[in-house]
């Protein structure tokens, strides 16, 4: 086993490129994503963001909040940003995602851009697909179990 944080706050949205909202509980669906979320089936299953990014945006003085930049998933503890493509993380009781892509290109300003005024996604953001399902939700451990 290797480095561990925690799931601050799961989110979903029922279309993209909208802000997220946090819920109690998301299942992760194997090779789909979470149940009900806009991007379960694309490239982009699970989207991923640590809590110390949000941070940097935070101390330049804008209010944000969990699921602001889209993301699914907020971490604490895990600087998700370097860990390398093909790293699986366990993350709650049974289920394992696997990194497929670090940052993402923007090519116009969203309307995450639009509301916050800037975006960490592009550098920060880590993108994931979901090898075993299971349940998250915030408090449960996210540890890194295999990294290349």
């Amino acid at each position: 086993m290797g480095a561990q944080g925690r799931v601050i706050a799961v989110c979903t949205s029922a279309a993209k490129g909208e802000k997220k909202e946090p819920v109690p509980v998301a299942l992760l669906e194997r090779e789909r994503g979470i149940a009900g979320d806009a991007h379960a089936g694309s490239d982009r299953q699970v989207s991923l963001l640590a809590d110390e990014s949000i941070e940097e945006i935070r101390r330049s003085g804008l209010e944000v909040t969990p699921g602001a930049f889209a993301e699914n998933v907020v971490t604490a503890g895990l600087t998700l940003h370097t860990l390398p493509v093909g790293t699986r993380l366990e993350i709650g009781p049974t289920a394992v995602l696997e990194i497929t892509q670090i940052g993402k290109e923007c090519h116009d300003r969203c309307s995450i851009f639009e509301q916050v005024g800037m975006c960490v996604m592009p550098t920060q953001g880590v993108f994931a697909r979901v090898v075993v399902g299971g349940r998250v939700r915030a408090g449960d451990a996210i540890t890194v179990v295999h990294d290349e």
